[in-house]
């Protein structure tokens, strides 16, 4: 199945608002409830139940995070999101600008059925420590 660019342009307008909303089960219903993402080759988060606990995660450790869609690219099912998110770590209050990306399988419905999450995590580190 391939998707057009405009229905990609929605889904990822639709991803975004659900992370901005800091509801994290809302980033959770974007996956099909077997799905999984697995960050950065770490532990899968399975689930709607890991998805939710993996997005309360980041919600807890950036309170302010702001997440922005840097764009979204389609090759059949597979698809390609780029993102960057800004806030403040809630440890060290110091100032976070990540940019990352996530791969995604989609089913016809545009429902993620499997994803893998990447951001410079020793970048996070540097930044969370100031």
């Amino acid at each position: 199945m391939s998707f057009t660019q405009s229905d990609l342009d929605d889904l990822a307008q639709r991803y975004t608002a659900a992370w901005n909303s800091k509801v994290p089960e809302n980033v959770a219903a974007f996956h099909v409830s077997s799905s999984s993402i697995v960050i950065n080759r770490g532990e899968p988060s399975e689930g709607h139940e890991g998805l939710t606990a993996m997005a309360a995660g980041f919600h807890a450790d950036v309170p302010d995070l702001h997440l922005t869609c840097d764009g979204i690219r389609g090759a059949g099912s597979h698809v390609v999101y780029l993102w960057t998110f800004t806030g403040h770590h809630a440890e060290t209050g110091n100032p976070l600008n990540v940019h990352g990306w996530e791969e995604w399988e989609l089913n016809d419905d545009m429902k993620v059925t499997s994803a893998l999450g990447w951001f410079d995590g020793e970048d996070y580190d540097r930044q969370v420590a100031g």
